[in-house]
């Protein structure tokens, strides 16, 4: 080597240098790439994540607020379960407010989408101060109820108790129960598997 002239050392340490770089500094600078690449890969990863829990805590908090409006509109829409003890409790309503009920007889629900209304036909006779009472009752029901059909009349052969009679629907509603299909199980449409 030392016979040689200054441009061969000069050279040969290029050519060393370029065996270097190439068997040792070029695969490392590929995987240093490669790892960038899949870093930037999962940071975008981590901010749809993000983005998705910021979605999901937003869903949940909505999810407790409806749950908290149904729980008020179960109190104002039944269930059908309990359509019997509103009934009864119609029935006490007339009672306490000292009407005669001659006729008491709940139709057949009227289906509408997720609930159904239901038609209760009835007469009274009283006065018109406890049929206005009835009335004041049935409005702080914890229950909706239409009044429809509204009429009244007198009678002939009155009383200090009885004066007049009258015909009105009552209609409440409920809630259809729809079964709960178990999740992944395929939904009958209808009448068809």
């Amino acid at each position: 080597m030392k016979t040689w002239p200054w441009y061969g050392s000069l050279v040969l340490a290029l050519i060393i240098f370029a065996l270097v770089f190439f068997l040792f500094f070029k695969p490392r600078d590929q995987q240093l790439k490669d790892l960038r690449v899949e870093r930037q890969k999962i940071e975008q990863e981590v901010r749809d994540l993000r983005i998705k829990q910021e979605q999901l805590v937003k869903i949940e908090a909505e999810i407790v607020s409806l749950k908290a409006t149904l729980k008020e509109l179960e109190v104002i829409i039944p269930q059908k379960k309990e359509i019997s003890e509103i009934l009864r409790r119609i029935q006490q309503l007339a009672f306490d407010a000292r009407l005669d009920i001659l006729r008491f007889a709940p139709g057949g629900e009227i289906k509408k989408g997720f609930f159904a209304e239901w038609p209760i036909p009835i007469q009274v006779t009283g006065n018109y101060h406890n049929l206005a009472m009835f009335f004041d009752r049935l409005s702080l029901f914890d229950r909706i109820f239409n009044v429809e059909d509204f009429a009244i009349r007198s009678i002939q052969n009155q009383t200090d108790a009885v004066t007049i009679t009258s015909g009105f629907t009552a209609k409440t509603y409920y809630f259809i129960e729809e079964p709960v299909t178990p999740p992944g199980a395929p939904a009958k449409r209808g009448g068809r598997p």
